[in-house]
């Protein structure tokens, strides 16, 4: 049955139509915001996936060019695979949702949210991101929802809901944040040094927007959603987890409360194998086959209440720190001799390396997206190899997981970066992990910012990277412990894993990942507060005492750069046919030139004479012949009536007639110019066609006169 649902969110249409298309997913909506359309099918499996430990949930956020009248730009014409922006998109749809689906659900869940058209003030991440609610809270499958999401811009101090595209090019602040009726789910934010109260008010105010999206969802779902399917639960049996309690509970205490990962997984391991050992004499092999999966749930949930109860109920980490104490910082630049910037950043048992690389402005990345933006200068890339965590898997290049994590660093790094004009360089970072016990994101932010300032880019100020976890009572939003810095353990076991990069100044990127139902106000405000003290120290007590401001030159093996602007009508000068000119310049000095349409010429040579000499090639092709002006030039061709003269300036020639080469009278050329002699001559006439006409009886006539008048002079002063 057809049916269609209009509010209104930042003064503009929200429709939501369901019952027309897509009939046969367990869900699925056209979201109408405005003239952007998104549909968003949502299925799951009718039986849960064997062999798995985890909530099977994929989530696709499909640009099709079609929605902004675009036809792919590759071979085949048609979408590749997903761009890293849409990557981005999914990630975001994905974690409020993760959330809110049962602990012990095992089927696999497929969200598809297909942009369908684009209006560019109506944000089609936004419409997805409701639309994927609303699908999953309408259908069939088991779901604590709704949630929904906004999009929060800061134009000239002033708070805004789902900016338009001109007030997003003028906003200090990109945030994303979803949220239920009650909680936060998720923020994702790129901000200008945005202080921690704005940033605070800006999630309020996302939330009342948010509040109103959740009550017309329950109110969808409440006329025509459809009743829950029954699932198999793949809880753990109950008999099997008592018995690692009650057996092994202290052993486990003791196996995790060691600072070296390496030591603390291989306690674990041998704890694991004891309890499988002792489960089998006790009840024999049959009944361990029986139950081996239930008995590694098991372990592994007393191991998870092991770690909360240490934080919680003692205030204890496993590797012995404080709640707020950071752990052990080093940091050192310039290990690489010939890459333009390197650093090195460890944090505890986390070990990240950074090498930054300058290059041409037409190196910068194209984009081919549903969005207005074409290129983007600056390009932030995250590795995560098997080895950083001491496993042994081939690379497949990069996932989900690094492209996220690459893009966070990016955008934490971007509003200290200098302008195109101030450096006009392409920059690319990439962050090499070499060993990870947690936030490894951020490590890469603060070993980013020490090779950028290594290779020399002016950035404004460093930024430096840190995350807070999260212990929550789940009977008392009140209740609960907040620890700085997390490792991986209390990442994997803790209910958040809140992430902020920044400078002194303010926030420049924030990511949030929970595990609970939500966060409150405070919980987020406390976090802001730990992380900008936790920041402070990291730049002024370990990161600016190794390096303290960007070097005064870039490297030796970075191109340098020369600039010079022509005009428009002469660019196609400085190319030539075919780019014959402008190749012949790269050949005779091995340098490279971008020309850019406004006529801003950048010549890049590691050779700074090289490049002044293409400099010297680029300025004699565009000078201009000015009437009045001496040119030193070569006789190329002798007539009757006199020669033609080439001045050097872009091959242009002028006529030296024969009457203006002296004031003697000359009866045959050949009597005194000959072909390939240097003259000096001055223009004293272009034509309406363009045509030169020279003459070096005026240079004579100018030089006798400066003669009489020096001579004048000296009888004077007699």
């Amino acid at each position: 049955m057809f049916k269609t649902y209009e509010t209104e969110l930042a003064g503009r249409k929200l429709v939501i139509e369901t019952g027309k298309m897509a009939g046969l997913a367990n869900g699925s909506v056209l979201v109408r915001y405005g003239d952007t359309c998104v549909m968003v099918n949502v299925t799951a499996s009718k039986e849960p996936r064997d062999g798995i430990d985890f909530f099977p949930l994929s989530v696709d956020f499909e640009e099709k060019l079609y929605s902004v009248g675009k036809i792919p730009g590759s071979f085949l014409k048609r979408e590749g695979k997903p761009s890293d922006k849409a990557i981005l998109t999914s990630r975001a749809i994905d974690r409020p949702l993760r959330p809110l689906f049962p602990k012990d659900f095992r089927n696999d869940v497929v969200v598809v949210a297909t942009v369908l058209c684009v209006e560019q003030d109506n944000s089609p991440e936004v419409a997805a991101m409701i639309g994927a609610a609303s699908a999953l809270a309408i259908s069939d499958i088991p779901f604590n929802g709704p949630t929904a999401a906004v999009a929060v811009g800061l134009v000239d101090g002033k708070i805004i809901i789902n900016p338009t595209e001109r007030e997003r090019k003028n906003s200090d602040l990109t945030l994303t944040v979803a949220g239920t009726e009650r909680k936060i789910t998720m923020i994702e934010a790129g901000a200008n040094e945005v202080p921690d109260d704005v940033m605070l008010e800006a999630i309020k105010t996302a939330h009342e927007e948010i509040k109103k999206i959740c009550k017309f969802i329950s109110n969808i779902q409440e006329e025509i959603g459809k009743t829950k399917f029954e699932y198999q639960s793949f809880e753990v049996d109950h008999d099997v987890y008592e018995y690692v309690e009650e057996n092994f509970k202290l052993e486990m205490k003791e196996a995790v409360q060691e600072e070296d990962k390496t030591i603390r997984d291989n306690n674990v391991d041998e704890l694991t194998a004891k309890i499988e050992e002792s489960y089998k004499e006790k009840y024999g092999e049959e009944a361990f086959e029986e139950h081996k999966s239930d008995l590694g749930e098991a372990i592994y949930k007393v191991e998870k209440k092991c770690v909360r109860e240490m934080i919680f109920v003692e205030h204890k980490r496993v590797d012995g720190r404080a709640l707020d104490e950071i752990r052990p910082l080093s940091c050192e630049v310039g290990l690489l001799p010939r890459v333009h910037g390197s650093a090195l950043f460890t944090r505890g048992q986390t070990q990240v390396m950074s090498i930054a690389t300058l290059g041409m402005m037409s190196e910068e990345q194209v984009l081919d997206g549903i969005d207005t933006e074409e290129s983007k200068r600056y390009m932030h890339h995250y590795n995560f190899p098997s080895y950083s965590v001491g496993e042994a898997r081939p690379s497949r290049g990069p996932g989900r997981r690094e492209i996220g994590h690459g893009a966070l660093a990016e955008k934490a790094l971007v509003p200290v970066l200098p302008s195109k004009e101030e450096f006009p360089y392409a920059i690319r970072v990439v962050s090499e992990v070499l060993s990870s016990n947690g936030s490894t994101s951020q490590a890469s932010i603060c070993g980013s910012t020490l090779s950028l300032m290594d290779a020399g880019v002016p950035i404004k100020r460093p930024v430096a990277g840190i995350s807070t976890g999260l212990v929550t009572n789940p009977d008392n939003d009140e209740d609960y412990v907040m620890l700085v810095d997390i490792q991986g353990l209390e990442d994997f076991f803790g209910d958040m894993d809140f992430k902020v990069g920044g400078t002194e100044k303010g926030i420049t990127a924030i990511q949030v990942d929970i595990k609970c139902d939500g966060l409150t106000y405070e919980i987020i405000a406390e976090a802001f507060e730990k992380t900008r003290k936790a920041r402070a120290h990291i730049l002024n007590d370990v990161m600016m005492p190794v390096i303290n401001k960007p070097r005064e030159d870039i490297s030796e093996y970075a191109p340098r750069i020369i600039t010079t602007k022509i005009k428009v009508e002469k660019i196609k000068d400085v190319i030539g046919k075919g780019g014959e000119t402008i190749n012949k310049i790269i050949d005779e000095t091995g340098v490279k030139i971008d020309i850019e349409e406004d006529g801003q010429v950048f010549i890049y040579s590691v050779d700074r004479e090289k490049g002044k000499q293409a400099l010297e090639m680029v300025e004699d092709i565009v000078r201009e012949v000015e009437v009045g002006e001496i040119y030193y030039g070569e006789v190329t061709k002798l007539m009757n009536f006199g020669a033609f003269v080439d001045i050097g300036v872009n091959g242009k020639e002028g006529l030296l007639h024969i009457s203006k080469i002296s004031n003697e009278r000359i009866k045959n050329i050949e009597d005194v110019l000959h072909v390939g002699e240097k003259v000096t001559v001055k223009v004293i006439d272009i034509d309406e066609q363009g045509r030169i006409n020279l003459s070096m009886k005026d240079l004579a006539e100018k030089d006798d006169a400066e003669k009489n008048k020096e001579d004048y002079n000296k009888e004077s002063e007699e």
